[in-house]
């Protein structure tokens, strides 16, 4: 049986059945792959929505001075980002042409989005205390721009998702490093797991432990289509992919 099959199959719990949610899409780093787009671009952000995905998903990290920006590396044009002031780096072009963008200027954008959730990763910094002011510059421009409820948060440190679980206890928090139980990570206020789907293949009974403990299931980066239908057929919540068109087609959600 196809696993696109297995999806649209009940569960039955102590003799009640339960209709398995269908597996939503995440863009990653946007809808960059096609024309006029780039990672972690404003058009890319756009194009996810034209896409009709789930969500959107953005990496940010803290300049030295501590502007906070939406880029996947460490480095741009030469530049070390976390030893870099703004300014030295704003007018950088993306693939597009577009500058580097800020997270305000991301979440301006996608707040007219309206319907896109934003999966917003804070990349690891150098230092816990620079961690910590990274979070805490993040978690206050969400709440000052009124995007509480459009914002997901997602982190490889463990460190930046304790302190967004205390920053802002009400928003959907998940762990993306593979290295802990869904268990231990609720106990710490995370109610999330974000894992590579190479994890879940070793380790599918993590996917119903968090479900029984009230956590969502995301998977990254997932683009071959035998993984997506894979781990559809596992029951995660969310798939993260660079081709959000075809695993739509192929999960059968729109």
């Amino acid at each position: 049986m196809k696993h696109t099959a297995l999806c649209a199959l009940a569960i039955f719990v102590g003799g009640a059945a339960l209709a398995q949610a269908q597996t939503k899409i995440i863009a990653h780093r946007g809808y960059w792959d096609c024309a006029g787009s780039a990672q972690n671009s404003l058009a890319a952000l756009h194009k996810a929505a034209e896409a009709n995905v789930y969500g959107s998903e953005f990496d940010v990290l803290m300049t030295l001075d501590g502007v906070i920006v939406v880029n996947h590396d460490d480095a741009i044009d030469g530049r070390i980002i976390f030893d870099t002031p703004f300014a030295e780096i704003k007018n950088t072009r993306l693939s597009n042409g577009e500058t580097l963008p800020t997270i305000a200027d991301y979440l301006e954008a996608g707040r007219e989005l309206t319907g896109l959730q934003m999966i917003l990763e804070i990349k690891p910094h150098p230092t816990k205390t620079a961690e910590d002011q990274a979070a805490k510059t993040i978690v206050g421009t969400v709440k000052r721009l009124g995007m509480e409820s459009r914002v997901e948060y997602i982190s490889f440190s463990l460190n930046i998702c304790e302190q967004l679980a205390a920053l802002t206890p009400g928003s959907q928090i998940a762990y993306l490093n593979g290295d802990a139980t869904p268990a231990d990570l609720k106990a710490k206020g995370i109610n999330g797991i974000d894992y590579h789907y190479e994890i879940f293949d070793r380790r599918p009974e993590w996917i119903a432990e968090a479900h029984r403990l009230g956590m969502t299931v995301n998977v990254w980066t997932v683009n071959a289509d035998d993984d997506i239908e894979r781990m559809a057929g596992l029951g995660v919540d969310f798939i993260t992919t660079d081709r959000p068109t075809e695993a739509i087609s192929i999960t059968n959600i729109k």
